[in-house]
């Protein structure tokens, strides 16, 4: 006969939290996928995508640079995080993001990444790049909808802001 006994330790305690919390999280993101990245239906909601986008990059310790790409109906091609960085910059090629863009044949997409430092402001860097790709994608008819800066509170949108 063998007898388990529970480990009651304060450090087993918070383990236990942090992994239910990570149980949450995943089942939070994993509904948001299904409601807004669903097959069919077009993006119609904004602040689903921004939610969604915040859960996804919020807890990267480095900055992510992602990509939603769109159809001309505004469906949900892809979500991909294209570029990783450090805790403070990531570097971003609009060639990639136009090779990977005409390979799915989108007609669309939103820009994210987030800032680990928190705030959500776009630097003056956030917005030359914002205008870059802008402008490499335009040449390939491909329209960039929003770009959201993910941060502390709520995300950033250039589009929201006119500067899109």
């Amino acid at each position: 006969m063998s007898c388990v006994i529970a480990d009651s330790r304060p450090e087993s305690l918070t383990l236990i939290a942090a992994q239910h919390e990570d149980w949450i999280i995943q089942q939070a993101i994993t509904l948001l996928e299904n409601r807004v990245f669903k097959a069919g239906p077009a993006v119609s909601s904004p602040a689903a995508v921004r939610d969604y986008l915040r859960m996804k990059l919020v807890v990267e310790p480095n900055e992510v640079f992602a990509v939603v790409f769109l159809d001309s109906q505004h469906q949900v091609l892809a979500y991909e995080p294209l570029f990783k960085g450090t805790v403070d910059q990531t570097s971003v090629y609009p060639r990639v993001v136009v090779q990977r863009a005409l390979a799915l044949n989108a007609s669309a997409l939103i820009l994210a990444h987030q800032h680990p430092s928190g705030v959500t402001e776009p630097s003056a860097a956030d917005c030359a790049l914002t205008d870059r790709l802008k402008a490499a994608l335009a040449l390939v008819d491909i329209r960039v909808v929003d770009h959201f800066v993910i941060g502390k509170g709520t995300p950033y949108s250039f589009a929201e802001s006119g500067l899109l």
